[in-house]
């Protein structure tokens, strides 16, 4: 596996594995790398004879009062990971290898990335499709892997590669769990043994979630709010947002027919907590994803 940091060097390298014709599948990380991530890189082990893993702790992502300086890092136990996944390029640059100067550009999906979690964090999803739109320049892929875990990011990238013509297929990835039901996250990590143990009223609230639609509740409002108290019930957990929409739009909606997403954006102690599930209506054939 090759392990670079600057853009020529990607562009490079690439471009004598092109010569030989092969696709290139492309998996964009903050690094931390748990077993989600290696989901994403062996689908695209699986469906690419090129396969390109960035690690970049994105600043325009993070606010100013976010965890940017204590995001967690280890890049050679990264690096490790990534290479005995069958990884072939690593691109892992600096904030000066990526921003050499201060941007001046920026890409939004304003109607999207203002809703839900970026109601709770303004930017934050600017700052995502900016970085994301530069890795893809960059690496130009065929293919690129996205966890459903940060489902309103996967919505978000989806439109903007629409929007913009990008020649880039978008595949969104199932999340990975533990036992107990906890989504996968390099944010776990922040967790002490008591709130890991609360942690677990996420996916909790989202299998409660399921059990009311299935049992008739069709009023999203009364969804929401059953929720929220259902995750207050945890002394440990803050819901900063509990929101029902339509799974492919993030629209608000009247009534609980075609999929929805259930979102959560749950503070347990300092750390936020990302989960959410598509849930049909009781009367509704098909199930929804990001898309």
């Amino acid at each position: 596996m090759q392990v670079l940091s600057s853009i020529q060097a990607v562009r490079t390298a690439l471009a004598a594995a092109r010569a030989n014709g092969g696709s290139v599948g492309f998996v964009p990380t903050m690094g931390y790398l748990h077993a989600g991530h290696m989901e994403l890189v062996a689908r695209a082990r699986a469906e690419n004879e090129i396969v390109v893993a960035s690690i970049f702790v994105n600043p325009l992502q993070f606010g100013p009062a976010e965890d940017l300086a204590r995001y967690p890092r280890d890049l050679e136990r990264d690096r490790t990971m990534l290479e005995k996944a069958g990884v072939d390029i690593l691109f892992a640059p600096g904030v000066e290898d990526m921003y050499p100067y201060p941007m001046k550009t920026v890409v939004d999906v304003p109607e999207l990335g203002g809703e839900l979690e970026g109601a709770v964090r303004p930017g934050h999803f600017a700052g995502v499709a900016t970085v994301v739109t530069k890795l893809f320049n960059i690496v130009q892929p065929k293919n690129a892997y996205f966890g459903e875990k940060d489902y309103q990011q996967v919505v978000i990238i989806k439109r903007m590669v629409d929007d913009l013509a990008q020649p880039v297929r978008i595949v969104s990835v199932p999340t990975v769990r533990d036992a107990d039901g906890l989504a996968l996250s390099s944010r776990n990590v922040y967790l002490s043994a008591e709130e890991r143990r609360a942690a677990v009223i996420v996916p909790r609230a989202l299998d409660e979630a399921e059990r009311l639609v299935a049992g008739g509740l069709s009023d999203p409002q009364v969804l929401e709010a059953k929720l929220a108290e259902f995750i207050g019930r945890e002394a440990l957990a803050k819901p900063e947002v509990v929101a029902v929409r339509d799974a492919s739009t993030l629209k608000h909606v009247a009534k609980i027919e075609d999929p929805v997403v259930v979102a959560l954006f749950v503070r347990i102690g300092a750390t936020k907590l990302l989960d959410n599930r598509v849930i049909a209506g009781k009367d509704s054939s098909g199930r929804g994803e990001a898309s």
